[in-house]
């Protein structure tokens, strides 16, 4: 009988503690509960649609109204899909129905095509002319498919502990500033601020989920209040999104809710153990602090450098590296031909830089070194994944600087100066028995990267520095901006804070196709194939990555080829409607074809606010000489070279 007892005893504490063990949190249950509901609602859209005869506009319309009522359910559920698994978000609310950007952690594999589905594909289908039910019904069920991957164990898991919430809020912030208000993922316009209000709700309860159930790491009373102005504040909006602050509501809610979020990862210790944090820096205090994301490695082979003085040095050499022709083939060309220092490290004076044989011009238009570091892929077609490879390839490209790398490395080494430094860095280089030519490519690069770190009287205004409380940013600059986010739709391609093709969580850089002329009378189409040389692939075609706006009074001619000499044109071309706006046939255009309708003064005030990106850049003088070589041939070399 004891025996009996004391084993009743027993399996009643294991029950008790396994119970304890797998009992739910309040947030956990809610979680689990959001989901069923959204795919009940995806499950009941399935339905209409089989239905429903879609032929006529009563049964688009009923579909309609069903996707609609299915995505404002998406919006209590968002803010927990798009952090655990975006690869299947996308399958959920693509932006596009076939993807090949890379990610951070695919980087050194081939780019893989990805399918995208769910709502906001089905709504765009609707406004074909032809509609083919099933091929409906398969972007919906690509939806239901990909929820069960937000059910996994693998994902559950996360919930029971509070560490995965901070990070899934702060990308929620990110995309408050960046997506959700842009119409990115939201094809019918009138929708935007209105998703924007539900998701708000939604998420102020998710909030009041996590206090109750992780009490010892909780969001603050100032956060919540905050947060609650907020939605307020976006109550009080037109809900016409055209008609929206952005800037006010970035500046005074989504900014500072943001800074209070990365202070509370960093005090409760949060740890993530999700690639999408990659690239995203804790001690960032802001959206538009210059350290937010990493996508590129400046130091590449001094990575390890830690020293200070000695990475001042480092910089010294790469300076005068970046100023010596001798890193050219026939030691007359410099890296500053082609990125001159005193025009924002790109070149200003013709459509594409000269040929290395001083004769051609190179077939595309000279990128800016300034913010190149906030680029996961780099060059115009995205060939190159490190600064250090760009660096190579240029160096050692027969129409650009036509140099070898073994005679490049021989040529610098008979430099005494250079050769006493690199032998003093080689010690911070264990892993190298030798100086090599990665040596000398990444001392220029971590040169140049310097100058990506200075902020704009934007900036300034959105973290609310002494600065602009002194030099305020002018109202037709802020109605630039909410012009920018809005209506003219810039903001659905130039992302903030960079204003390039790097949307949150900063993991992957966006081609665009735009039918980008070949005359700036736009008589034809460019035949710069972009990506598509890289990547073959009908989405491809034309494609080039997504450039930063930052510094662009400075830095014209502008698109790839530098068809564009002022912006006002370039701003005409996107109002026309792109290159399917002005007639020519590009079946693979991302941008819309529509024109955008936009006014003489709202064209002029979206120039104001690009003029507000012009970055406070403290450009350096140039070398005074260059070091002298054992090789007399080579002491007649200039600075910055000759061409």
């Amino acid at each position: 009988m004891k025996k009996v007892r004391v084993l009743s005893v027993f399996l009643g504490l294991v029950i008790c503690s396994f119970t304890i063990g797998r009992q739910h949190t309040t947030y956990h249950n809610d979680y689990l509960a959001s989901v069923n509901s959204f795919k009940s609602t995806q499950q009941e859209l399935a339905d209409i649609i089989k239905n429903t005869d879609c032929s006529g506009e009563a049964g688009k319309k009923t579909i309609k109204d069903g996707i609609e009522k299915t995505r404002t359910q998406l919006k209590a559920v968002d803010f927990w899909l798009r952090y655990f698994e975006p690869v299947a978000y996308n399958q959920v609310n693509g932006p596009l129905p076939v993807e090949w950007e890379n990610e951070v952690f695919e980087k050194f594999e081939k780019p893989y095509r990805r399918e995208g589905g769910g709502l906001t594909l089905a709504e765009l289908y609707l406004r074909e002319r032809t509609l083919n039910k099933d091929t409906l019904l398969h972007l919906i069920q690509m939806s239901l498919t990909a929820v069960n991957t937000f059910q996994a164990d693998s994902i559950t898991n996360q919930l029971d502990t509070f560490d995965h919430f901070f990070f899934a809020n702060r990308l929620y912030l990110l995309n408050l500033a960046a997506v959700y208000t842009t119409g990115f993922e939201c094809p019918d316009s009138k929708n935007i601020i209105p998703e924007l209000r539900t998701m708000i709700a939604a998420v102020r309860n998710i909030y009041g989920s996590y206090n109750r159930s992780f009490p010892a790491t909780p969001l603050p009373a100032k956060y919540l209040e905050l947060y609650d102005k907020m939605a307020g504040y976006v109550a009080t909006q037109p809900a016409d999104y055209a008609f929206f602050d952005h800037y006010t509501f970035i500046k005074d809610y989504v900014n500072p809710l943001f800074a209070i979020n990365q202070s509370l990862i960093i005090t409760y210790g949060a740890a993530s153990n999700s690639l999408n944090d990659y690239t995203l820096n804790n001690d960032a205090t802001s959206v538009f602090d210059k350290k937010l994301y990493s996508p590129q490695n400046a130091k590449g082979i001094f990575s390890l450098v830690k020293d200070t003085a000695t990475l001042s040095e480092i910089k010294h050499i790469g300076k005068l590296l970046f100023y010596d022709p001798i890193l050219s083939g026939n030691n007359r060309r410099s890296c500053i031909s082609c990125h001159r220092s005193t025009q924002y490290f790109t070149d200003t004076t013709a459509c594409t830089s000269m040929q290395f044989n001083e004769k051609d011009r190179l077939p595309r238009n000279t990128p800016s070194l300034v913010n190149v570091i906030y680029n996961h892929l780099l060059m115009m077609d995205g060939k190159h994944i490190s600064l250090q490879a760009q660096g190579k390839a240029v160096m050692t490209n027969p129409i650009e600087m036509g140099g070898t790398q073994d005679e490049i490395l021989a040529k610098v080494l008979s430099c005494k100066e250079y050769k006493t430094a690199f032998k003093k860095f080689l010690a911070f280089t264990p892993e190298e028995e030798k100086i090599s030519f990665e040596h000398i490519v990444a001392a220029v690069t971590f040169y140049y990267a310097d100058f990506s770190n200075f902020y704009s009287p934007f900036d300034d205004a959105m973290n609310a520095t002494p600065k602009a409380e002194k030099q305020p940013v002018s109202r037709e600059a802020i109605n630039g901006f909410n012009l920018f986010m809005g209506k003219a739709k810039c903001g659905t391609c130039h992302f903030v804070p960079q204003f390039n093709g790097v949307k949150p969580p900063y993991i992957s850089t966006e081609f665009e196709v735009l039918g980008v002329p070949a005359d700036n009378g736009c008589h034809k189409m460019s035949d710069d194939k972009g990506r598509y040389e890289v990547n073959p692939a009908y989405e491809t075609m034309n494609a080039f990555r997504t450039g930063s706006i930052r510094n662009a009074q400075y830095t014209a001619p502008y698109m790839h080829n530098g068809v564009f000499s002022t912006l006002e044109q370039v701003i005409d071309f996107y109002d026309a409607g792109g290159g399917a706006g002005k007639n020519f046939i590009v079946a693979n255009q991302t941008l819309s074809r529509d024109s955008l309708k936009l006014t003489p003064t709202e064209k002029k005030e979206l120039i104001s606010f690009i003029h507000s990106l012009n970055e406070k850049i403290i450009f350096q003088a140039p070398p005074v000489k260059l070091p002298p070589s054992s090789n007399a041939r080579l002491n007649n070399r200039k600075v910055g070279g000759e061409y």
